[in-house]
């Protein structure tokens, strides 16, 4: 191991993008890891910068190939990963790699190295608001958003899996307790 890996897993809409960013500019010697995915991007997305957009068939070809650290199909034909490759080029720079990542890859992976990890679950404050906010993102149809709640619902049973927990019903706070478990951990 030439580093050590944060994650921060959380249903969709509860807030991770946002904290991952602010952790990235808190000067904490981090650098973030694109994910792989296997879906189009969307209208503010960025191939490269937010993910690796890939077919579906590449992404089944990089999981033959053993090409990803950790991978999941989040729904049907829909896989997103973490790229070998990607995690390299971060400890080749010398930094500690920093995940977004949907809540079960992020279980696999602090599974796969624990003590070399630290997990942060964000949790929304209710399912009620996390409904809001994916409404306001004007990304997804109401179908989609009702499946997105469902999911949510199913993944906050695993918070449990995660070294923390932090409620983002206050943004800035919930930034605050993020920044100060990640510098407690990467003193260690």
């Amino acid at each position: 191991m030439k580093g050590k890996f944060v994650i921060v897993s959380a249903p969709s809409g509860a807030g991770k993008t946002t904290i991952v960013r602010r952790l990235l500019q808190a000067g904490l010697d981090l650098e973030f890891s694109i994910s792989a995915a296997s879906r189009p991007p969307r209208i503010n997305e960025t191939n490269g910068k937010d993910y690796f957009f890939i077919s579906t068939e590449e992404f089944k070809e990089k999981i033959r190939n053993g090409d990803l650290l950790e991978w999941q199909e989040v729904y049907k034909d829909n896989f997103y990963g973490t790229l070998k490759s990607e995690v390299e080029r971060i400890w080749n720079n010398g930094h500690h790699v920093l995940f977004d990542l949907d809540v079960q890859g992020g279980i696999n992976l602090k599974n796969l190295f624990p003590v070399v990890t630290l997990s942060i679950f964000i949790m929304p404050p209710s399912l009620e608001e996390l409904g809001n906010r994916l409404r306001l993102r004007s990304t997804d149809n109401e179908e989609n958003i009702r499946k997105r709640l469902e999911k949510a619902a199913s993944e906050i049973t695993f918070s449990g899996n995660f070294d923390n927990i932090i409620v983002n019903d206050d943004l800035e706070r919930a930034v605050s307790e993020a920044i100060q478990a990640v510098s407690q951990f990467l003193k260690s």
